[in-house]
């Protein structure tokens, strides 16, 4: 198989969801339907994740939530297809908000009864700013749930979606008959009484046809009628280029749990779903089909053995084939580095590649030298853009609880801050360290890692900031700019890149600084270029 036709048979997506919509039985269900695994629940019982065990999966364990994204590879109808499986827990949404830029295109699961959820809408707005197509999937229609126009309403009000209905529901939770697949005309029904039972697809071009009323009752034929008939009326046409530019979202109704509307998602998914895509660095756009190698490094998670203190960056091929042994440029560091072992994910295992294509995602042993948005080459020098920091939620200043191990302490730290687990600030004014996470669970996550993997222990301390704003400055040199670093200065620390971040008590200081300095702009996230 040559280069060009490599490309075009992958697949790279991302599933996001909120806690709990059944994001990760949806993973498990398509990996079902890959043949990558043999038995559901897999993924619960984490034989899934067999290659990737570690002290820090323990906590997975113990609280039963993904808290790192996983990364599986399977065959499907000679696709080969990347799933970039995602914590939906708010605490570990930075490492969701990376992995979307390794991403083509992307599933986003909703709970039927919850409707759309916040943590749902967060990571839409960054699909959205990024215009990723995306493809939603309704899932747990075998529940009694909201009305299935209620919901699309409120997909496209709250996520600022426009949807298409590519399948739709015939009745909801005890009244729940199947799904008329409006993408390939076929019906698929619930068949015994534990509704575990599925028809195989019954062609049905013409709605109006009788044979309807015997299948599913004449009631549900009737509205089922009506309710496509609406659908076409109200909703636009699904359109391959305008779901390709994110203009466009299909949704898809079903029932992961049940397996039902899984296949048909999956089928439509490989059909219309993007191969890799070009991607935008600093210094031009890199084609996906370019022989020359480029990748970057979007995820990386240290210490997956403890025993052995490796580190695993994972590297989304962008373009070029990645082969192993052979010399590449590591842009940062100005250095040729090269990989004996790279690892490629298939569901239950790593195993060593010896090339790997555009949109593949290789998992390379680290010693350190590696950092989060790092870019290979072939000699290139290129920077790829768009893995921002968010301006965390929670702070707290860090202190060493053991002056003896002050050198652990700070590897450690800067070792954890290069992987996203949290963010560093350092005062202007003191030196002090500031650690901001996303989400309050992050603390408990490096206090334990500190102690288990760099025999360091340190202690928090309470701060009351509300946000970190990146500053940005249209003069370094005016007035205006000198008044607000003398009059902010308790307020004002530096990120781990040096740049400058002031740290906000409240929305209201945000605002009157805003109106106070109009020249000295402030941003949420710290890549604002294209923010």
């Amino acid at each position: 198989m040559n280069f060009l036709e490599e490309i075009a048979r992958r697949r790279t997506f991302g599933i996001i969801s909120h806690p709990d919509a059944g994001k990760t039985t949806l993973t498990e269900k398509l990996l079902l339907f890959g043949g990558a695994i043999q038995e559901a629940g897999a993924v619960k019982n984490n034989k899934i994740k067999k290659g990737a065990t570690s002290d820090f999966m323990e906590i997975e364990r113990q609280r039963g939530i993904s808290v790192a994204t996983s990364v599986l590879a399977f065959i499907y109808q000679d696709k080969k297809i990347n799933i970039l499986d995602t914590p939906g827990h708010k605490d570990f949404a930075e490492d969701t908000f990376r992995t979307l830029t390794a991403v083509d295109s992307v599933i986003v699961v909703i709970d039927v009864a919850k409707g759309v959820e916040p943590q749902t809408e967060k990571l839409v707005e960054v699909c959205r700013m990024r215009s990723i197509p995306m493809l939603v999937f309704i899932n747990k229609l075998d529940r009694e749930g909201k009305d299935a126009f209620d919901l699309l309403d409120e997909v496209e009000q709250k996520l600022g979606l426009r949807v298409t209905p590519m399948s739709f529901p015939i009745g909801m939770g005890y009244d729940f008959k199947g799904i008329y697949n409006i993408w390939e005309k076929k019906l698929n029904l619930f068949s015994g009484d534990n509704k575990t039972a599925i028809s195989e697809g019954v062609e049905f071009d013409d709605l109006s046809n009788p044979e309807l009323d015997k299948i599913i009752g004449e009631t549900a034929a009737e509205t089922l009628r009506e309710e496509i008939e609406l659908i076409d009326e109200v909703y636009p046409a699904y359109n391959q280029q305008e779901y390709l530019e994110g203009k466009l979202q299909p949704v898809f109704f079903g029932s992961a749990l049940n397996n039902f509307g899984v296949k048909e998602l999956l089928d439509a998914f490989i059909e219309i779903a993007p191969s890799p895509q070009p991607k935008k660095a600093e210094e031009r756009i890199v084609d996906s089909k370019e022989e020359k190698l480029t990748g970057f490094v979007f995820k990386i998670h240290a210490n997956m053995d403890p025993k052995h203190r490796d580190r695993l960056a994972f590297i989304k091929i962008v373009s070029g084939t990645f082969k192993r042994n052979a010399p590449y440029l590591h842009v940062r560091n100005g250095k040729k580095v090269k990989f004996s072992s790279p690892n490629a994910f298939f569901a239950e295992k790593k195993e060593i590649v010896d090339e790997s294509f555009p949109g593949d995602i290789v998992g390379i042993h680290d010693t350190g030298n590696f950092k989060i948005g790092d870019t290979l080459t072939e000699g290139e020098k290129l920077n790829f853009k768009g893995i921002p920091s968010f301006s965390p939620e929670h702070f707290r200043y860090v202190n060493n609880a053991d002056p003896m191990k002050s050198k652990q302490l700070y590897k450690g730290l800067d070792q954890l801050m290069d992987e996203g687990v949290a963010q560093l600030f350092t005062l202007d004014m003191n030196g002090r360290k500031i650690i901001g996470t996303v989400g309050a669970l992050q603390y408990e996550v490096i206090q334990y890692r500190l102690e288990h993997e760099y025999g360091a222990k340190c202690s928090y301390e309470n701060l009351s900031v509300h946000k970190a704003c990146w500053v940005a400055p249209e003069d370094t040199k005016n007035e205006e700019f000198k008044e607000f670093k003398r009059v902010k200065q308790r307020y004002l620390a530096k990120d781990k890149q040096g740049q400058l971040v002031f740290l906000a008590d409240s929305e209201f200081t945000i605002q009157m600084t805003q109106s106070k300095y109009p020249t000295v702009k402030l941003h949420y996230t710290s890549e604002f270029k294209n923010a």
